[in-house]
């Protein structure tokens, strides 16, 4: 959308339409706060109520106006909202904000009103915002522009902020000018009958004054297209997201266990789409200001290696055990670096990392052990956490780190104690780069999100792999499923298919008569695993339909009269057509792959460990398919069971690169197999390094067939 940036939040006239002169309504708040911040374009108030507005003439109606506003804010009852839209389009006004509530909010005739803005707005191609938001600024010098009802537009800063909620949006306005944090703009998007995050964010990316956007959100307008914008704009500028609300429980309940998963997961499913395009999620919006701070000072280059400096030990002991669950690694220094720290501090001090340099130490020790660890190839980052002594005040500190850090490009963040107030210390400190943070978990949370990004940021992105499959041997078994109405495939048809996409299944025979499963186990060879083939069980080990590890005739056979038995009782609406008889894999780590076509983001792919109890563990995650190297390897890498998959208690490894070329693989599928709405492997066995995977069950869910009245006619 061109202009959307300068007209929107640089415009050079402003008509405010419903201006007012009456005491503490929104339109009397928003037309004073233009005024009140010394707007550097021209602002015309419109109300045919007034003749005059804060001392400035007002205009009965929009086409009284001298000049085409290029922004129109407007603050009239709902149900005038259209025309009051429909007038400034035709005058020539490409730029609206709608503060009005009124529309889909509140339903009924709301969803029309709505309805008939987004009509008005693509018919004269205006960019609109709202509505029911709480409005824009933007704190350029060159623009001040306050078109919001919050009371004083927020200092000059390095963030960009878009919100989805009007109300919270001023709340947290109110918090960051209490906490000094500064702003470049602001947008409420309200109800996105226009522009919604995926227009704005590339707008606020070419702010070079912009170092970091945040995004409140409690849904995403368009999941897919936000996922590819997102992942652009968050490679230039840092993107930071609170989401909250979760995606409702389906309707139906889900075929498979994948299905079920996506929908019981909603909040997990945003975290890993959200890491897939380079967004980075606060859980509360304290940790969102936490984060936004490291990032606002203008830090760039990092890493996952921290050391932390301290003169005093518990608050370092805190920072580690906060590293390690941030992801953080605390290396130990080098011994060359430890006996130079030995030369200058305390005896009584501690030198691997943390670095507890004692009370005593003097400002000069500060500058010098700061120096130390900023020139160690070991070392990313550093914390400096400091208690002021009687020797050693906070400015003489402050001043230590500033000298120590210089030019260095690794970022220095700091964590000031101290009874006497430190608040000229901490601007000192911040006026130059350096975010200080109360305690040490706030800063080590700061600095893992800026080391997470910026080793997202530094890798680049290949190509989703493509491999030689059977598509249109794939394609004519669904075709033939769902020609016959079928909603899924038996699990020998689901093997097929994944056969077809380069999935390696155990050898199997299908029989029907005890004869042919004893004969079928005899040339596949012992031992064997028994199925039920039936489409009505969809879980064949809920009702019995399931017995492993079969090592002889014998077993097989008293195996089979407890299956039919156990059918007969827990399943007698199922029809049985027959027995798959499938050779036992032994040994091997049971993860499940699966995808799930979501109504919003599409094709969703999930992975995690495997097996019967998969639903009650949920140690999943999930991605978009396409898969593009390395995200494989950091879905397999992000379930907390990762340990399991490699060398442990003598086992040895999986087999990695396997398990990722078969996530690889369904993610092609997922795209070149729209039909397929739900698959799931599970369990797939993770074989030794060298050995493979082998998937040892499978289920495949379709899409509706094609109804006879979208069918073309004979």
């Amino acid at each position: 959308m061109p202009g959307t940036y300068r007209e929107l939040f640089a415009p050079r006239s402003v008509a405010v339409v419903g201006a007012s002169r009456r005491p503490e309504s929104v339109g009397a708040t928003l037309f004073a706060n233009i005024l009140k911040e010394d707007f550097t374009g021209v602002v015309y108030p419109v109300n045919p109520s007034w003749p005059s507005v804060g001392g400035v003439r007002c205009y009965p109606k929009v086409t009284d106006l001298p000049e085409p506003a290029e922004l129109a804010v407007i603050i009239v009852p709902a149900p005038g909202v259209a025309e009051t839209l429909e007038a400034l389009g035709r005058q020539g006004t490409r730029q609206a904000v709608i503060i009005s509530s009124g529309f889909k909010e509140v339903g009924g005739a709301g969803i029309e009103r709505e309805t008939a803005l987004k009509a008005i707005a693509a018919r004269y191609h205006m960019n609109l915002v709202g509505p029911n938001c709480f409005g824009v600024f933007n704190t350029d010098p060159a623009v001040r522009l306050n078109a919001t009802f919050s009371n004083a537009l927020p200092t000059r800063g390095a963030v960009a902020f878009v919100s989805q909620s009007g109300a919270l949006g001023a709340g947290i306005l109110n918090y960051a000018r209490a906490q000094g944090i500064g702003f470049t703009q602001f947008v409420s998007v309200g109800n996105r009958a226009g522009l919604d995050e995926n227009d704005l964010l590339p707008a606020l990316a070419e702010d070079p004054a912009t170092r970091v956007i945040l995004l409140y959100v409690e849904a995403l307008a368009q999941g897919r297209r936000f996922l590819t914008v997102a992942r652009e704009v968050s490679r230039r500028v840092p993107v930071l997201v609170i989401k909250s609300g979760r995606t409702p429980q389906g309707a139906q309940a889900a075929l498979s266990h994948t299905g079920s998963l996506a929908q019981a997961q909603s909040d997990r499913l945003f975290d890993g789409l959200f890491e897939q395009a380079g967004v980075l999620r606060a859980q509360s919006l304290a940790e969102l200001f936490q984060m936004a701070k490291v990032f606002s000072q203008g830090s760039r280059r990092s890493g996952m290696r921290l050391a932390v400096l301290t003169n005093s030990g518990g608050p370092g002991i805190v920072a580690a055990d906060a590293a390690v669950r941030s992801g953080l690694t605390l290396p130990a220094l080098p011994e060359g670096t430890q006996k130079r720290l030995r030369s200058f501090l305390s005896v009584n001090g501690a030198f691997r990392n943390p670095v507890d340099m004692t009370a005593d130490v003097s400002p000069r020790g500060y500058e010098r052990a700061l120096r130390l660890l900023l020139s160690s190839g070991q070392v990313d980052n550093v914390l400096v956490i400091a208690t002021p002594t009687g020797n050693t005040g906070g400015a003489e500190v402050v001043e230590a780190i500033l000298k120590a850090r210089g030019r260095n490009p690794k970022p220095v963040v700091s964590c000031l104690f101290g009874v006497a107030d430190l608040t000229r210390e901490v601007e000192r400190l911040e006026s130059a780069g350096v975010p200080n943070f109360v305690f040490p978990e706030e800063a080590v949370l700061a600095l893992s999100t800026l080391g997470r990004w910026a080793e997202g940021r530094s890798g680049t992105e290949k190509r989703a792999p493509h491999f030689a499959v059977d598509r249109r041997a794939a394609r004519r078994r669904l075709r033939h499923a769902r020609s016959l109405g079928r909603r899924s495939l038996a699990e020998f048809e689901a093997r097929e298919v994944l056969e077809d996409y380069g999935i390696a299944f155990p050898a199997f025979r299908r029989a029907e008569k005890e004869a042919e499963v004893l004969a079928a186990a005899e040339e596949i060879g012992y031992p064997v695993v028994l199925k039920v083939i039936s489409p009505q069980v969809l879980h064949k080990t809920e009702v019995g339909g399931v017995a492993a590890n079969l090592r002889e005739p014998g077993a097989l056979r008293d195996a089979l009269t407890a299956m039919r038995a156990s059918l007969k009782a827990r399943a007698p609406e199922a029809v049985v057509e027959g027995f798959e008889v499938e050779k036992f894999v032994e040994g091997g780590r049971e993860v499940i792959l699966g995808i799930h076509r979501d109504a919003q983001f599409g094709p969703v792919l999930i992975f995690g460990l495997g097996g019967i109890h998969v639903e009650a563990t949920q140690d999943v995650t999930f991605r978009l398919a396409p898969l593009h190297p390395p995200e494989a390897e950091k879905m397999v890498r992000s379930i907390q069971g990762f340990p399991l998959l490699g060398a442990f208690r003598g086992e040895p490894a999986g087999d990695l690169p396997a398990l990722h070329e078969a996530l690889y693989r369904i993610s092609q599928l997922a795209l070149e197999l729209p039909e397929v709405e739900e698959l799931d492997v599970n369990p797939l066995l993770v074989l030794p390094e060298g050995k493979g995977v082998l998937a040892v069950d499978a289920r495949i869910g379709l899409s509706p067939p094609p109804s006879s009245r979208s069918a073309r006619p004979p």
